[in-house]
């Protein structure tokens, strides 16, 4: 669901953008109240997570690609717009630095993965989980189907938003300027996979760390807005856990193909279309990401550059979030010294 350059025209992307913004906004305004609570290290490592969960690419019927978000288990655990901003700093930094998705794509890939997907995982597991205990069973069954939908949802909107650029930007010709396929098969491609792969492999890792927060860390499952939730602390053994992902990554080598409409040029030319989009090869060398794909071709091993990645980004995500906590906290500090 990384939508590269070149697939959406620069008036989609700007849309999505735009979007996305007032989101943005708002996340960084409820920051105010978790920086208080000192939560800022928990979105770190929800955030670093997230990330690292995108790295285990899963085979995929038609020989594509697919893997798990972590959206909704950052909804559930830290609430919507933390696991937005959280899920957001976790995406652009992919882009910027490995080329996982586009840079004029970042509003759309944001929206679909770091905005819909929380905000309907977190509303479909409150409503699904009722006022069952915290630890029971009902809530780890909510928390999985809450991750399958929420992923389906994200699933359907990328399809949506690639299906409909041959319909609006076509050349003299009548050749797409930008995806080359329509709403009658991007939706049906996009969906098969995630109705079945990638959709239960989101819920099961979703209601197997609520399942384990239950018998560690339940507090952290209670209502984002409850009274002790803003000093809920880190899971035992939450950095352990970060560190064996990160160790694992390399196992998202091991399926082959590449995810379904994130061909590069090389790829897209072996689809039998005939042509290049026009649009897609202005557009798709925008950025040149300096770890592209998560490799260092330096040292010719790509299972220690995977590693190796995945460690680089999770000091990015966690840098990027402790600074930002660090911004939002001295702003609101002047903001209150100013209203004294």
């Amino acid at each position: 669901m990384h939508i590269p350059d070149g697939y959406l025209s620069p008036a989609t992307a700007a849309v999505m953008y735009a979007a996305s913004l007032p989101f943005w906004y708002r996340a960084t305004q409820k920051m105010k109240a978790l920086v208080t609570g000192r939560l800022v290290p928990l979105i770190a490592l929800v955030a670093a997570m997230s990330f690292v969960i995108m790295m285990f690419n899963v085979p995929l019927p038609g020989g594509t690609t697919g893997h798990a978000v972590g959206s909704a288990l950052a909804a559930i655990v830290l609430g919507p717009w933390a696991a937005s901003l959280a899920v957001s700093v976790a995406l652009v930094i992919q882009a910027l630095f490995f080329g996982d998705g586009g840079i004029l794509a970042i509003g759309a890939n944001v929206f679909n993965m770091a905005i819909a997907m929380p905000f309907v995982a977190f509303y479909l597991y409150r409503w699904l989980s009722g006022s069952a205990p915290i630890v029971s069973a009902r809530r780890v069954m909510a928390a999985a189907l809450a991750g399958y939908v929420a992923i389906n949802v994200a699933a359907l909107l990328t399809a949506v938003e690639l299906g409909i650029q041959p319909m609006l930007f076509r050349d003299a010709a009548g050749h797409a300027l930008y995806f080359p396929y329509g709403l009658e098969t991007a939706i049906p491609a996009m969906m098969l996979g995630h109705l079945t792969i990638a959709g239960g492999v989101e819920a099961v890792a979703t209601g197997l760390v609520i399942a384990w927060l239950q018998r560690t860390n339940p507090e952290l499952l209670e209502t984002f807005s409850q009274p002790g939730a803003a000093t809920a602390r880190l899971p035992r053994r939450a950095g352990l856990g970060l560190t064996a992902l990160i160790v694992l990554t390399p196992i998202g080598l091991l399926a082959p193909g590449t995810a379904w409409g994130e061909w590069s040029r090389e790829e897209l030319a072996k689809l039998g279309l005939g042509y290049i989009p026009a649009g897609f090869d202005k557009w798709s060398n925008l950025w040149r990401a300096p770890l592209s794909d998560y490799d260092l071709p330096a040292l010719n091993n790509p299972t220690v550059a995977y590693v190796l990645s995945a460690l680089f980004g999770v000091a990015l995500v966690l840098s990027a979030i402790f600074a930002l906590g660090w911004l939002i906290e001295r702003i609101t500090r002047r903001g209150a010294t100013r209203t004294a």
